[in-house]
């Protein structure tokens, strides 16, 4: 995906501050009261999770914000990008590995590892392959810093996903784990595709689509 209306995140300057929005937006979402009940815990390890997951998104995706205060971000995926695919399997792969090391140096019992592990079908999008396409944008974060809600930041970075769909006749995909974020994005034209409910996890993950 390409923007010239949004501004591109940049790595070297840009990092420690999406590191602390991602933190502090996600702070209590149920995804992550879920992997990490404890919430001295979760405050503690979600800036270290999140610098790994960026590590891996930097290489493989797009990240954008509202401008360079970053008061909004968005992070999306181009399944469309087919040359890349071998290199992003192994960005992965490493990123899964620094992630897994991190919490079993941050928690020796093992418990917040296996914790991740039993909700890994929660955290890597696998619903996807059942929409069998790769004409698509995959939606992986859209985050709004609590100061900075209601001022329609979500809106201009969803609408400028939409409007690169619309253009290149792209199906777009996302998952939320929070159900009242269904409706903000059935407003946008998406719909509920299904729910991912693992047995003994006490999560829902709400998976939708905007067809091309």
């Amino acid at each position: 995906m390409e923007s010239s209306n949004l501004y591109r995140v940049n790595k070297e300057e840009d990092l420690e501050k999406l590191i602390r929005l991602l933190t502090v937006c996600f702070a209590e979402d149920p995804l992550y009261q879920a992997l990490i009940p404890d919430k001295e815990t979760r405050e503690r390890l979600m800036p270290e999770l999140f610098s790994c997951d960026l590590t891996e998104f930097f290489e493989t995706c797009e990240i954008y914000a509202d401008s360079s205060e970053l008061n909004s971000i968005l992070v999306v995926s181009d399944g469309t990008e087919h040359d890349a695919a071998l290199h992003n399997l192994l960005v992965d792969f490493f990123a899964v590995l620094k992630t897994d090391s991190y919490l079993i140096k941050e928690d020796p019992s093992l418990a917040t590892l296996w914790k991740f592990i039993q909700g890994k079908d929660y955290l890597n999008s696998s619903w996807t392959s059942q929409l069998h396409s790769n004409q698509r944008l995959h939606v992986i974060y859209l985050a709004v810093a609590p100061k900075a809600q209601h001022h329609g930041l979500a809106e201009k970075l969803m609408d400028e996903v939409i409007d690169y769909a619309y253009k290149n006749k792209l199906m777009i995909s996302l998952e939320t784990h929070n159900p009242a974020n269904v409706a903000m994005y059935e407003k946008f034209g998406f719909q509920l595709y299904g729910v991912v409910q693992k047995k003994g996890f006490h999560l829902k993950q709400y998976c939708m689509i905007k067809q091309a």
